[in-house]
């Protein structure tokens, strides 16, 4: 059972934007423009999950970049400028170390940007159906989890899965009662008690710049019994390579 709704309001948390990487699988189309940028349907990639953050309440934002960054951060003080309401911070991590910090590393660069509980999505995952929700925020802000992600089916380019799913709703750092496993959406809500010690030994702030992965802590918390999951199972693409985006734009968008 999901833990009770607290009995006063949770304020909306911020989300963290992880728009830093290079997209080597994506050139030559990242030569020259961010793959957070490239269009989907007509509107800029990133700007799919920012739109439905917003529409679910979230009015701060951190954006992480490297890989062309001064294009995303005027694309993002762009869409600020639309959002009346809406902060939005630029954690700069090529200007600031010349190289992008990976998932873990630059979320812990930005973690005193960030509140107690707070929102991480990829800028290159397009799933146009998935909500935001302010209720599944107030029911992890009651529990005591240390994240809760969104598994996805396993596409055919990760037909193995990175995670799996218990009937209580626990991510498991292996197989599920039922011998498999799913993929990871990229979205999920953290705490960032996740990113202090014992869970993640990069000192605060990452002002040695240091470049680390995030599943190593997930599977440290999984083990621990403290990482629950819940199964999306609408459109989602991750659009790591150039005939992906291009199948997404030859065909009728999901609402």
């Amino acid at each position: 059972m999901p833990p009770p709704l607290p009995s006063s309001p949770v304020p909306a948390p911020c989300a963290m934007v992880l728009a830093a990487g290079r997209g080597m699988r994506m050139r030559p189309l990242t030569d020259h423009t961010p793959k957070p940028l490239l269009q989907v349907h007509g509107r800029p990639l990133m700007q799919w999950p920012m739109d439905a953050l917003a529409a679910g309440g979230v009015t701060r934002f951190v954006v992480n970049t490297a890989w062309l960054g001064e294009q995303i951060g005027m694309h993002c003080r762009q869409w600020q400028a639309r959002h009346p309401g809406v902060a939005l911070q630029i954690s700069d991590e090529g200007t600031d170390f010349g190289y992008a910090l990976e998932t873990a590393g630059g979320i812990s660069r930005a973690l005193p940007l960030l509140d107690e509980v707070f929102w991480v999505l990829a800028a290159d995952v397009y799933a146009p159906g998935f909500a935001f929700d302010p209720q599944a925020v107030a029911r992890f802000a009651a529990g005591d989890a240390l994240a809760h992600l969104w598994l996805v089916p396993n596409p055919p380019h990760n037909p193995r899965g990175d995670f799996g799913l218990d009937a209580q709703g626990r991510a498991l750092n292996g197989d599920g009662p039922d011998g498999t496993r799913l993929t990871y959406s990229t979205f999920g809500l953290y705490r960032r008690a996740l990113f202090e010690p014992p869970w993640c030994d990069i000192h605060p702030g990452n002002p040695q710049g240091t470049a680390a992965p995030l599943a190593p802590l997930l599977r440290r918390a999984m083990d621990a019994g403290r990482v629950t999951a819940s199964r999306f199972d609408g459109a989602w693409t991750d659009v790591g390579t150039p005939e992906r985006l291009a199948e997404l734009n030859a065909t009728a968008p999901d609402m």
